[in-house]
């Protein structure tokens, strides 16, 4: 079989830290979300690679095992598990052959078990999680945009359940906040159990309860006479004045223009200041900027 270089994969080094790989796998996995690529099978399969290089990265006991035998290999080359003790398995449920070779889910029959399968909660977001068993309960998590949480919807995920990858179907309400567990019941997918899944939102702006934060960036002589800017709320486009000679991380408050969360309450909107310089002047807007900086 072929070797599959995670590090690779997630175009980060071996020495990266957790946040490195952590980043790394998001900016991979919005990249390949399929509501950015019109569902293209392509995107979908480099969606599956990126999800699984960082199951294996992003868990210390799973990480230290692929790092026992990586260093003597590169992306592509022959792979043979027999020479660590493993036995070749036929992958399943959209995973390589090499993960359920070394990882996977009831197909690992070597000396010693080192997992229990493939635990990416969502092949299809661009956000994966770990699922964890618990006497007929088990545990995954989501991550969904702010968008989708704050208009409700349903996604179909991958998940490894009692030893078997099992695709589910998930719903969650308009207004869920950040934390918050979905039930799904397992005899529907002929699971002994329940399923919990964790709704972790992920968002470039900051959702503190229902209230979200939003950077806006502004030039210096935009924050000395002050302007107006279009900004971008959960319900569209707004126009907001700038007032003059605001200064960074000075806030604008926006009422009722938050997060709506399931009891229909709205937080505010609050818009942090940036000031950024240009980084492309013409000789006569250069010249103005001399001359500043000389006085």
């Amino acid at each position: 079989m072929k070797y599959r270089d995670y590090y690779e994969v997630l175009g980060v080094s071996k020495s990266a830290t957790p946040q490195e790989i952590k980043k790394a796998y998001r900016k991979l996995a919005k990249k390949y979300h399929p509501d950015l690529n019109g569902g293209s099978e392509e995107a979908a399969e480099k969606l599956k690679e990126v999800n699984e290089a960082y199951d294996v990265l992003s868990d210390e006991n799973k990480k230290q095992k692929y790092d026992q035998f990586g260093s003597a290999y590169q992306d592509g080359m022959n792979f043979d598990p027999s020479q660590y003790g493993y036995t070749y398995t036929s992958g399943s449920g959209g995973f390589s052959d090499f993960f359920e070779t070394i990882f996977g889910g009831g197909g690992f029959s070597g000396a010693k078990n080192f997992g229990g399968g493939f635990s990416a909660s969502d092949l299809f977001s661009g956000f994966g999680g770990r699922g964890k068993q618990h006497r007929n309960r088990y545990d995954l998590e989501q991550y969904i945009s702010l968008e989708d949480a704050y208009k409700g919807g349903q996604r179909e995920v991958y998940a490894s359940l009692g030893g078997e990858n099992k695709k589910i179907e998930i719903k969650w309400p308009a207004g869920i906040t950040n934390g918050k567990k979905i039930k799904v019941k397992g005899d529907k997918y002929g699971i002994d159990g329940d399923i919990y899944v964790k709704i972790n939102i992920d968002s470039e702006d900051e959702l503190e309860g229902i209230d979200i934060i939003k950077n806006v960036e502004i030039y210096p002589w935009e924050a000395y006479f002050g302007t107006k800017k279009t900004v971008e709320t959960l319900e569209g486009k707004i126009k907001v004045k700038i007032p003059a000679n605001i200064q960074t991380d000075k806030k604008i408050k926006i009422a009722k223009k938050g997060f709506k969360d399931m009891k229909s309450n709205i937080g505010d909107l609050y818009l942090r200041i940036k000031i950024v310089n240009p980084t492309n002047l013409d000789k006569e807007k250069e010249e103005i900027y001399r001359q500043l900086m000389e006085e």
